[in-house]
């Protein structure tokens, strides 16, 4: 039976959900990625009308959308507003969250700990001190292929680009033309759940000639993709598109788009599994040490589950995730 493995890390919380030794879902949940979905929060109308905006009471004042506004709502109102939709890095530019108006007290809306309980699968707690089951699983290595965007799968592998306009899927491959599709299609699908990817979703298949063999691959989307979701009929060049609903960022998006808070995740990771004794030492690329050294309260942690003092150095020589002894 499938079971969730959730790890409360130094700056990011992360979760998979594990059948029979491997990964089907990932989930990971970053300090100062915004209001979740389902808070809700005090507010300033900023701009009303089509495109009304508000700036949310939060540190640094972060802007939301709204859908509509109440006609006479004056610019300088106090709203509470409901998350709908996180905020949002694509390449190139970002989204800010996308709001509604409510009258519900403000709340933090449910972390990730929380929306995995709800799931109905069982919720295994791992911590730093026992073995390391999310690498047991595969952890490091989704987290590779996400990051370049190469996935193998056998008798091929996946080329995955997230563009502004939607997450682009190409099957590669050699041999029969079906048999690549009936492949790829699968790694594919199942990527798009690890992932939890929503938004707009082109998959590239192998063209195919045979009707039956494009409605054999239609066949494969609806079993294997979970609802909801709505998808194109795969047409004639091997294109198929998928639009799902989108409410966060996916494992994709926070990993592409912001490779140093990804890194910085990983090595604290590492650093809280590190044996030894004395000075804890973390030597990483200058974006990573210094994005750990803006956040004390990360490396305080750090210093209070290891019981060891915390070294960071800055190394130009250092490449990727750094390392902890």
């Amino acid at each position: 039976m499938a079971e969730w493995l959730y790890e409360d890390g130094i700056g990011e919380r992360r979760a998979a959900l594990v059948e029979d030794g491997e990964i089907i879902e990932a989930r990971i949940e970053r300090d100062g990625e915004g209001p979740r979905v389902g808070a809700v929060v005090p507010a300033r109308l900023v701009e009303a009308g089509r495109g009304a905006r508000v700036t949310l009471d939060l540190p640094g004042e972060p802007q939301a959308t709204l859908a509509s506004v109440p006609p006479g709502t004056s610019i300088g109102a106090r709203l509470n507003v409901e998350i709908v939709r996180m905020a949002l890095s694509e390449r190139g530019r970002d989204k800010p969250a996308r709001a509604r108006i409510t009258d519900a007290a403000p709340t933090d809306g449910p972390d990730l700990r929380a929306r995995i309980a709800a799931s109905g699968w069982p919720v295994t707690e791992v911590s730093q001190n026992g073995p390391d089951r999310l690498e047991e699983a595969g952890w490091s290595e989704l987290i590779d292929r996400v990051r370049t965007g190469h996935v193998p799968f056998p008798g091929g592998a996946l080329w995955v680009d997230a563009t502004p306009a939607m997450l682009l899927i190409d099957i590669d491959g050699e041999g029969d033309a079906f048999v690549l599709a009936k492949a790829g299609g699968a790694a594919a699908l199942r990527l798009v759940r690890c992932c939890d990817v929503g938004g707009s979703i082109g998959i590239d298949f192998p063209s195919l000639a045979g009707r039956a063999e494009r409605l054999a691959i239609d066949a494969l989307v609806d079993e294997l993709l979970p609802q909801p979701f709505e998808r194109t009929a795969i047409n004639g060049f091997g294109f198929l598109q998928i639009i799902r609903r989108r409410e966060r960022p996916s494992l994709i998006e926070q990993v592409r788009f912001d490779p140093v808070a990804t890194d910085a995740a990983l090595l604290l990771r590492q650093a809280e599994r590190a044996w030894g004794s004395g000075a804890l030492q973390l030597a990483a690329r200058p974006a990573v040490a210094d994005h750990i050294a803006a956040h004390p309260q990360w490396i305080a942690e750090l210093q209070r589950r290891t019981g060891r003092p915390v070294e960071l150095t800055r190394d130009v020589q250092v490449k990727g995730v750094g390392h902890a002894q």
